[in-house]
């Protein structure tokens, strides 16, 4: 990471606000600290932030409304703080666009492993898609446009996609027609940190299928191979 990284943290627990602030900038991380939503309005209107460390359970606006919002106006990368026992929230976070979460008590080594793979794999994306200007990809009359960060239909519709959603489809039109099992395609979505037993792919797929699929039921381009993982069924031409 270099001195430029900025991070936004919005949790009310003054100790874990300053603990993590504190922390971070042993990484050359700089951290900006708020209790509450409006706060963090304020705080972004004012400096862009490389990445968001956001925790569910605030007082007033909870942390899934706030996820909502920042994924509607923004694709600034998420990492949501939950307690052990939230597990549906974490799921709710994860289908509301947040690119990764830490549980509560947590080891702040974790979550700097976590904010650093974030943050690499978002640069290094950048990175690709201004060296490569012609990074535009069909599909069954749909397009991706690596660029833009941007899936349009076959109508000319823009379909937002959250970070993973959008990293996840890149990984499924870059291999049409391969088998790729849950394993490689965190690997892919969200990073090393990801382990074994994460849903969190399903849910990804999902999303994708509701975003992509007439009947997602029935999908025609996302296919679920039994006992192996999924395969992208469309001929990808750039």
């Amino acid at each position: 990471m270099t001195d430029a990284t900025t991070v936004l943290i919005v949790d009310d627990d003054e100790e874990i606000r300053n603990l993590l602030a504190n922390y971070l900038v042993g990484f050359s991380i700089s951290a900006h600290a708020v209790a509450d939503g409006a706060a963090m309005r304020a705080a972004m209107s004012q400096r862009n932030f490389d990445a968001i460390i956001l925790d569910l359970m605030l007082q007033g606006e909870d942390g899934l409304s706030l996820c909502r919002e920042l994924r509607s106006t923004t694709d600034i990368p998420i990492i949501i703080l939950t307690a052990r026992g939230e597990s549906a929230d974490r799921v709710v976070g994860l289908e509301l666009g947040a690119d990764d979460y830490v549980i509560k008590p947590f080891d702040p080594r974790e979550l700097v492993a976590r904010l650093h793979t974030i943050l690499r794999r978002t640069r290094d994306g950048k990175q690709r898609d201004t060296a490569d200007s012609s990074d535009v990809w069909h599909f069954d009359g749909w397009t991706i446009n690596r660029v833009a960060r941007q899936l349009v239909t076959p109508q000319r519709m823009v379909v937002p996609l959250s970070n993973a959603e959008f990293r996840l489809l890149s990984v499924f039109i870059e291999r049409p027609y391969r088998v790729l099992s849950r394993d490689q395609l965190m690997d892919a979505a969200r990073g090393q940190n990801a382990t074994a037993f994460d849903r969190s792919i399903d849910l990804l797929v999902s999303r994708l299928r509701q975003k992509l699929e007439e009947d997602p039921k029935d999908p025609k381009f996302l296919k679920t191979i039994r006992g192996e993982g999924y395969m992208f069924d469309a001929k990808v031409v750039r």
